[in-house]
């Protein structure tokens, strides 16, 4: 890379940290760490919950996948997203809004201790917490894998780099830096992929290849399904990525509980389903046209660092860099930030009982610190990622498949059609999840769509079944539901509520 590239990259860089410090301000305890004291403009909302759902992977996996097999990743990885947070933002997204301002709840596990028991809530605390390590490692691992790319830096050192400044901005500012600069990353991004496009169209010919150009890729690159990515596979990643971004995704649930009332929150999560609608289009474009462009590239993974390393000049390589560098970012701190709720709000409390008694200060403390520990120990798990299997496989075979098992309880909750699902549902639900998921991945061969659709459909189907045939009723979990359904769009909590934690 040139020295400019290198200065944009700096640049951008000591941006992020100028906005981590100036979020810090506007953090005064656990609340305004973890929901943003419910203040966030439903606009910052829904740009802050679409960019928290990109990272580094899209521009290694995902254009690995658009460069050998063509458009069916967009339909299955971002279209099945838009359909899923519309579906969100009917029947989940005020829910959410409810439970920090009726119930004072700052961490999207917060409310399992009652809904369920205490025994549900640490199940499904421990299990995501320890997923999301590797979901997380696999974005710092892609991220890794392009700065070797395109400047030849080694993996580790590429991890160590953009770890320790993501860990600097999420830690100090919170909720607050985290939306902040995923507004800043969108805006770097907007411009890095009009870039893009621009040279593409350039090489191709024109505007009119925007058209034109679909007749020259190789044969079935314009088939949105695949012998591999079927119809079926499809399907069952709109009911995954549903639950997975509607609250399944702990860091997603928190911006819906960040909006100043229910009204906000579902208008946030309309704007960011539009945007995975629309936008991953216009990112993926040159993607797309790579195979005519790049042709022959060994590994499909390094197809958009070539792309960009051959065409552009000294500068823009660097402003590309800083926008695919700003997915990952804005990904990971926002997963670090719901993580260090659910580690604070959730597991410490059960396990070290002097913490329920913790003053503002000392919790807002113990969030930072957790902050610390939990992406250290991501950056650690990716130096090992290409032993797990690769970015692909762990995004796809493992988070996306057991993300299931974990959504459904937490989500299904929330729901007046669930009220007879208990703890017993709840907790065999997600045991027999992770059972078949085991099953289907270790001891059956069996295809990618099986191996993603068995966790989810084995959990829905217990969960549903013990619902119906073994119900459970409580007068706390009635309660819960009737309130989180209510139809007040007002966001601020009845008298004593927001200062009321729910019993562990």
């Amino acid at each position: 890379m040139h020295s400019f590239d290198w200065t944009v990259m700096c640049a951008y860089f000591g941006l992020m940290v100028l906005i981590g410090w100036w979020s810090h301000k506007r953090v005064g305890n656990v609340k305004d760490f973890f929901t943003a004291g419910g203040r966030m403009p439903w606009w910052l909302a829904g740009i802050s919950h679409h960019m928290s759902g990109y990272s580094a992977v899209l521009f290694v996996a995902y254009a690995s996948v658009a460069y050998t097999t063509g458009v069916t990743v967009y339909f299955w990885g971002f279209a099945s997203i838009g359909v899923g947070v519309g579906i969100g933002s009917w029947l989940f997204a005020a829910r959410w809004n409810r439970l920090r301002s009726k119930l004072g709840v700052a961490s999207p596990l917060e409310y399992l201790a009652m809904r369920y028991n205490v025994t549900t809530q640490q199940a499904l605390a421990w299990s995501g917490s320890l997923l999301k390590i590797f979901d997380i490692a696999a974005k710092w691992f892609a991220v890794a894998t392009l700065l070797h790319v395109f400047a030849g830096i080694d993996y580790n050192v590429g991890i160590l780099v953009t770890g320790v400044i993501t860990l600097f901005y999420c830690t100090v500012g919170g909720l607050w830096a985290d939306a902040l600069t995923e507004l800043g990353q969108f805006v770097i991004q907007a411009v890095a992929a009009i870039v893009m496009i621009v040279v593409v169209l350039g090489k191709l010919g024109g505007v009119s290849a925007l058209w034109t150009m679909w007749d020259e890729l190789p044969a079935g690159h314009v088939d949105p399904t695949t012998p591999k990515y079927t119809g079926l596979f499809l399907m069952v990643y709109v009911l995954v990525k549903t639950l997975e971004y509607n609250g399944g995704m702990w860091n997603l649930a928190q911006r819906y509980m960040a909006a100043p009332d229910t009204h906000a929150a579902r208008r946030s999560a309309r704007l960011s389903a539009a945007l995975y609608l629309l936008w991953p289009l216009v990112l993926m474009f040159p993607m797309f046209a790579a195979p005519l462009l790049v042709p022959g590239v060994d590994n499909p993974d390094n197809s958009y660092a070539v792309m960009t390393t051959t065409f552009l000049p000294p500068g823009l390589i660097g402003l590309v860099l800083a926008g695919i560098f700003s997915h990952t970012m804005a990904m990971v701190s926002s997963d670090a930030n719901a993580i260090s709720a659910v580690i604070t709000r959730d597991m410490i409390p059960v396990m070290y009982r002097k913490a329920r008694a913790w003053n503002p200060s000392q919790g807002l403390l113990a969030a930072r610190v957790t902050t610390v520990a939990f992406v250290l120990l991501t950056m650690a798990v990716a130096t090992q990622a290409q032993n797990l299997g690769g970015v692909l496989q762990l995004v796809v075979n493992w988070v996306a498949a057991l993300m299931g098992p974990i959504s459904i309880p937490l989500l299904l909750g929330m729901l007046p059609w669930f009220r007879r699902c208990g703890p017993r549902a709840a907790l065999t639900s997600w045991a027999g999840g992770l059972l078949g998921y085991g099953l289907v991945y270790y001891v059956i061969d069996t295809s990618q769509t099986w191996l993603v659709a068995t966790p989810v459909l084995v959990s829905l189907a217990l969960y549903t079944g013990l619902g119906a045939l073994a119900p459970e009723r409580s007068e706390t979990a009635e309660e819960i539901i009737d309130v989180l359904g209510d139809d007040d769009t007002s966001g601020t909590a009845e008298p004593g509520t927001e200062e009321t934690r729910l019993p562990a």
